[in-house]
């Protein structure tokens, strides 16, 4: 963990987060305690939304039945 004083953070904040994005804890402190730790922000994925192909895709009639190839397997 590295652990660094207000100032020190204010000089070096793009040192700072390039650690943090390397996975390395960062800590930024004042005199008497612990302020912030630096963590990269997780990936955030869109949440699925059902339906947004309905009507765009569609089914040929005789998609169950059974394929010419496979007739003599049935």
């Amino acid at each position: 963990m590295l652990q660094v004083n207000l100032q020190e953070a204010a000089g070096n904040l793009s040192v700072l987060i390039q650690k943090a994005m390397n996975g390395e804890e960062v800590v930024i402190a004042d005199e008497k305690s612990r302020m912030v730790k630096l963590v990269p922000l997780q990936e955030i994925k869109p949440k699925r939304r059902l339906g947004l192909a309905k009507g765009r895709i569609k089914m040929a009639p005789d998609f169950d039945e059974p394929l010419e190839e496979f007739k003599e397997y049935m």
